[in-house]
């Protein structure tokens, strides 16, 4: 039996039908979650940003703010996590246009 995914990237993973420990690049977490990449940049960036302006709250397990970052973008694409909260304006599901007849 396939053990239950923990964390967020995880969550995502097991969500899309892909290995677990598989990492994405933010292209492919903007298509495969729907938000735009414009969207899931400025999280990145929020993220880069955090890990310098916040640097007590960085768990030691953490190396670079890029590692920082890319957790912060897989908590906020995951629906009821505090970072999909947080960042609810940019969590915004592009919805898909239907060409008029």
């Amino acid at each position: 039996m396939a053990r239950k995914p923990r964390t967020f990237k995880e969550k995502f993973n097991a969500k899309h039908g892909q290995p677990l420990d598989m990492s994405n690049s933010l292209t492919k977490i903007a298509r495969l979650s729907g938000i735009s990449y414009k969207n899931i940049k400025k999280i990145f960036e929020k993220g880069e940003a955090a890990y310098f302006n916040n640097p007590e709250s960085v768990r030691k397990s953490v190396t670079n703010p890029q590692q920082w970052s890319y957790a912060r973008v897989y908590a906020s694409v995951t629906p009821g996590s505090k970072s999909s909260k947080v960042d609810k304006d940019l969590v915004v599901r592009v919805k898909k246009r239907i060409p008029r007849v």
